[in-house]
Formats: C-alpha cells, sequence, structure tokens
C-alpha cells in the first residue's frame, strides 16, 4: 500500500515502466520450474541458449565439462607447486590450503568457459573458493591451454583476503548470484555457516525472465492462470517489439521509430552486468534492479573521469553514460540474449543503425579496409584486459579523444593500436582528419577531472554537470557522488533537486550527498524519500536520518523511517559474512547510541 501510495504522487515515467510487474491478489507466487519446462514451446530459444555461455555458467566438475589439463600438470606459483590430476573420475588439486600447508582438494564445480575457466573447491562451512590457478582456454596459437594465476604479480599467501581461501575469493558472496538461477545465498550469521542453494546450477532462462510456474500455466490453458498480467511473466521483455530503426540518409545515423519508455531489459542484463553491491537475493527479473543492488557509478578507482572503464566494472554504468543509451538502445539491439552472441559479425552489427556507405569506409576511418583500425569498435569500443587474458569492451561507445590524453591524462584509442606515438601525434592526426575534435556524448569529463583533484571551478562544473538535462542520469548521478566534499548553501539546491529526478541512480546519489550535510538539513530534506518507489533509496534516507536528525522526525513519519531503516539493516544482515557490513552496522548503533549493539558488530 504504501508503494502504491508513494508512486501515485511522483510522475509516471520511466520508473513506473521498470517496477515488478503487478500480481493479482489471489495468484499463488510464482516459483522456478526449470528450463527443461520452457523448451517444449520455445524449441528455438531453448537450443541457443544450450551453446551459450549462460547454460555453461557453473557446471559440476565432469569430463564433458572441464577444459584444464588435469593429467598430473605442474604449476608454479609463489614457490608453491601445484598438481592437478584426475581419479575415479572425480577431479583434484594438490596446493597450498587454508593454514598454508599443501593438501589435496577436490574440485567441485567449473566456473565458466571462455576465455578462461576457473575451478571451485569446497571448503568447511559450506564454503565454495575459486582456486587462483585457472586455465586458459583459448587455442594454443593464442597463447592458450595453460594454467595461469590471476594475480601473477602478487605473492599471495594462505590467511590473505585474495589467497584462494581468503574471503575475496569466496563464492557464495562474490560469484554466485551471477553464474546460477534462484541463487540463495543462506549465509547463518551464528554459526558462520553457508547452506546456499539454487534451482538451477547454470544462468536459466527464468534468470532473465523470472519464475515460470505461472507464465507454464497460462500456456496450459489454466483458468486462472489466463487472468494473470503479462502471461504470468514477472518480466515482459517487449521494449524492441514492433520497434524499428530508420537510418536518415542525410547523417547515416538510425533513429527510433518511438522512444523507449522502459528500462527493464537493460536492468534485466545489470543484475549481472553491472558493477554493484547486492543487499538482498529475493529478487526476481522484472522487478526494479535497485530493489535488490547498489549500481556503481563512474567513480574514481573504477572509471577515467571521462567515464572509459578502468577497474573491471562489466557494462552497465558505461553504457547508461553513451548516446546509444541516449537514443534508445537496448542490450538485445545488438546481442542475441540467448546465444550472447552479436546480432550481425564485426562491422555489420554497428551497420544497423549507422549506414556502412558513409561509416564503414576509409574516408570515415582513415585506415585500410579490412584492418584492425577500419574495426568500429576498435575505435568507438576499446578494449580493457581483466583476469590477464579477458579483453573487455567499453560500452560507453565513445568518439575518440586523444587531446583528453593530453589534457586529462586519460587512455585513447588511437594509441590503443599506436603505442609507439605519443598522444599529441594521434591528437594531431585527429585534428588533421576531422578539424576541430567532436567533443562526444561525455562532456563531463574536465567536471569529473577537476571535481578529483579539488581543482579550482570543480565545484560550479560539477553543478553544471548536475542541472543539464542533456546530461545522461548516470553522468548527472556520478556528478552528484563527488558533490559531498563540495557541500555548501550554494551547492546544496542542486542536491535537494535531484530528490526528485526520474532516475533512481540520481535519486540514490543525491540521498548519499545529503547524508553528509548537518542533521537539520538532512531532517528537512530526507523524510520525503522514505517512500521512494526503490529500496535503495528508502534506505539510504533512513540511514542518513538515523541518529540525531530521528529524534526529531515528525510523528507521521516515524512509521517510514522505521520500515526504511529495517531495509537497511537487513540488507546489512544479508551482507554479514562481509566485515564493510558489520562495520555498517556498527556505525549505524553507534550513532543511535546502542553501545552493546556497536561493540558487538565491531567485534564481528
Amino acid at each position: 500500500v504504501t508503494l502504491i501510495a508513494a508512486i501515485g504522487w511522483w510522475s509516471r515515467d520511466v520508473r513506473d515502466a521498470a517496477a515488478p510487474v503487478p500480481a493479482q491478489a489471489s495468484a499463488p507466487p510464482a516459483t522456478f520450474v526449470g528450463a527443461g519446462a520452457c523448451a517444449s514451446c520455445h524449441a528455438d530459444e531453448h537450443a541457443k541458449w544450450r551453446g551459450s555461455q549462460h547454460a555453461q555458467a557453473m557446471l559440476p566438475a565432469t569430463a564433458a565439462s572441464v577444459r584444464g589439463d588435469f593429467a598430473d600438470a605442474k604449476f608454479g606459483y609463489a614457490g608453491i607447486t601445484s598438481t592437478f590430476t584426475t581419479r575415479d573420475g572425480r577431479y583434484y588439486v594438490r596446493t597450498d590450503g587454508p593454514d598454508g600447508k599443501l593438501g589435496e582438494f577436490e574440485v567441485k564445480y567449473v566456473f565458466g568457459i571462455e576465455p578462461l575457466q576457473q575451478y571451485l573447491v569446497e571448503l568447511p562451512g559450506g564454503r565454495l573458493q575459486a582456486l587462483g590457478a585457472a586455465w586458459d582456454t583459448r587455442p594454443r596459437e593464442a597463447g592458450g591451454q595453460r594454467w595461469f594465476h590471476l594475480y601473477p604479480d602478487r605473492r599471495l599467501e594462505a590467511g590473505g583476503a585474495l589467497h584462494w581461501t581468503g574471503i575475496d575469493q569466496n563464492w557464495n558472496h562474490q560469484c554466485a548470484d551471477c553464474h546460477s538461477t534462484n541463487l540463495r545465498k543462506n549465509y547463518d550469521e551464528r554459526a558462520a555457516t553457508f547452506t546456499t542453494t539454487w534451482s538451477e546450477i547454470n544462468v536459466g532462462c527464468e534468470s532473465c525472465h523470472g519464475p515460470g510456474s505461472a507464465h507454464l500455466a497460462w500456456a496450459k490453458r489454466d483458468a486462472a492462470a489466463q487472468r494473470l498480467p503479462h502471461k504470468g511473466l514477472t518480466a515482459m521483455l517487449d521494449e524492441r517489439r514492433g520497434v524499428a530503426w530508420s537510418i536518415d540518409a542525410a547523417s547515416g545515423n538510425a533513429a527510433r521509430s518511438r522512444p523507449r519508455e522502459a528500462n527493464r531489459e537493460i536492468e534485466v542484463c545489470a543484475r549481472c552486468h553491472a558493477r554493484r553491491g547486492q543487499f538482498s537475493d529475493a529478487h526476481v527479473a522484472g522487478q526494479p534492479l535497485h530493489d535488490a543492488f547498489r549500481p556503481a557509478l563512474l567513480t574514481p578507482g573504477l572509471y577515467h573521469p571521462d567515464g572509459q572503464q578502468r577497474d573491471e566494472v562489466f557494462n552497465y554504468a558505461s553504457f547508461l553514460q553513451s548516446r546509444m543509451h541516449a537514443k534508445g538502445v537496448t542490450c538485445a539491439d545488438c546481442h542475441d540474449p540467448h546465444t550472447q552472441k552479436l546480432r550481425a559479425p564485426g562491422n555489420a552489427v554497428c551497420g544497423q543503425c549507422h549506414a556502412p556507405a558513409k561509416f564503414d569506409t576509409p574516408a570515415h576511418h582513415h585506415h585500410e579496409a579490412g584492418s584492425r583500425g577500419a574495426r568500429c569498435a576498435a575505435c568507438h569500443m576499446p578494449t580493457t584486459t581483466y583476469m590477464i587474458v579477458d579483453p573487455r569492451h567499453d560500452h560507453s561507445m565513445r568518439v575518440p579523444r586523444p587531446d583528453r590524453t593530453v589534457s586529462l591524462g586519460v587512455p585513447n584509442a588511437c594509441n590503443a593500436g599506436h603505442r609507439e606515438n605519443g598522444a599529441q601525434w594521434a591528437a594531431g592526426q585527429v585534428r588533421k582528419w576531422y578539424g576541430t575534435p567532436q567533443a562526444g556524448f561525455q562532456s563531463f569529463a574536465e567536471a569529473f577531472h577537476a571535481g578529483d583533484r579539488g581543482a579550482p571551478g570543480a565545484q560550479r562544473a560539477l553543478l553544471d554537470v548536475i542541472a543539464d538535462r542533456g546530461q545522461s542520469g548516470m553522468a548527472r548521478a556520478s556528478a552528484l557522488a563527488r558533490l559531498p566534499r563540495y557541500l555548501s548553501p550554494s551547492t546544496l539546491p542542486a542536491a535537494v533537486a535531484a530528490l526528485d529526478d526520474a532516475d533512481p541512480n540520481v535519486r540514490m546519489a543525491a540521498v548519499q550527498a545529503l547524508a553528509a550535510a548537518e542533521p537539520a538539513v538532512r531532517l528537512r530534506h530526507l523524510p520525503r524519500m522514505l517512500a521512494d518507489p526503490v529500496r535503495v533509496v528508502r534506505m539510504d534516507a533512513a540511514r542518513a536520518l538515523a541518529g540525531e536528525p530521528e529524534q526529531r522526525l515528525a510523528s507521521a513519519d516515524r512509521a517510514a523511517f522505521e520500515r526504511g531503516l529495517g531495509e537497511y539493516v537487513a540488507g546489512q544482515r544479508f551482507n554479514a559474512d562481509r566485515p564493510e557490513a558489520q562495520a555498517a552496522l556498527g556505525t549505524l548503533h553507534l550513532a543511535r547510541g546502542e553501545w552493546e549493539d556497536a561493540t558487538a558488530s565491531f567485534r564481528a
């Protein structure tokens, strides 16, 4: 009832379109039925999926799934020689264990397929741990078919967080939610154990379409199911249905036949193709992303100031800052969602919307046809290699700006291919070919660079980005994330105004910015955010009000505050296996004067 009332006074926009599909009060909750139940009606899609990386995201270690050399293969790292063997159809590794001593451990599961495969070992307490040694599945001529370590420049030892037995290599928290269907972490805080479960070991149909029992009943003509909305599906991925893209002859670029009015498809993909924190696994496809996840913004350390990927950030925030997203493109415009392959090879996938006669020609790219420099992605989606062997394209889809390498120190696609020449040379070539460089869509770069350094003019530049409705919501949210160090009477109105933004990332960042303000300011502006449509905003608002401000809350806001704070605490309890969650609980208790509880959390 609170959610419905809250939505009523927000303007109808993308937030409403991304909300959960409403269920009839009399209908039982949908349950997971497995990919096999989908195959009889969706044989073609099921066949495509069976050959995909989603279908092979995680599997039991068997002769059919293991790609690595377990024929008494040896691999040395940090003074330890690990040996990989097979016995009675099972797979083992002899390596340094939790105590630092050599021991034999059974490999229970394989993790991933290309360009590398990792291996999971079970340790006490229901923990599955990812070995630091992985198998390079690339062809031998490409440098593959070998064991390698994911941290070759470090000397990881037992007791360290990144050692394969350490907390940061724990599958239950770090990896599981994105590699299996209907994953439930099930951490027991008192016993410090996991009883993690799944309905399917890999990424099945219901990971993207939601639990299928109601849809299956609909397909079988069940009378009650016929009355369910959207054929009983929780995620109706229909944003592309009936949509056409038409290329304008003058510009060579395509326009969508009608604006994209929802983010359901993008948010379904973002659950796993985003750098994000998680605070609930009671989430199914079709529900708002921000009800269970906190997406990372374009912040220092993760991204360069111009929004290029830096750390392992995946695709969501990169794509949301792009011109493609602004024009209405969705993930499935370029990728087949069942095979995960491009809808067309190479430049042809871009040629769907960008006339090849204008763009796939040396007159545009100034490189020899068929060469690496003639590939659209080489210039507009350069790669960064993660996990030693895995180059991933930057989905911010930008105009190359070597001039920004000169002025801001950020990378550029030109020098990725011409390392022997400097950025000044590359900038000169761009000026020679195109005249004044195109600004590109990511015009926030200079503001973020100044904001990160605390340079003169940074405050004004960030405010300009926040106020510019031509900027992406991701850019405006990322500007707000830089605002707390500049919070003052002159910047406060921008953060307050952003509380009413249609974009949940902007509202989330605005609440976080205001959380740095004095108690009276928080009390004046944040209580209404306790009724926000998405959980991450509600619980952040409640946490910002906890302590001194809550003592002066209006009685009308008290119930909403308690609910929001309950959501916040539940989110930290969900992650009670992590020290940062226990520290967050400790600071909350400290703010509220709950000394014994604070002590217990800090000890934990």
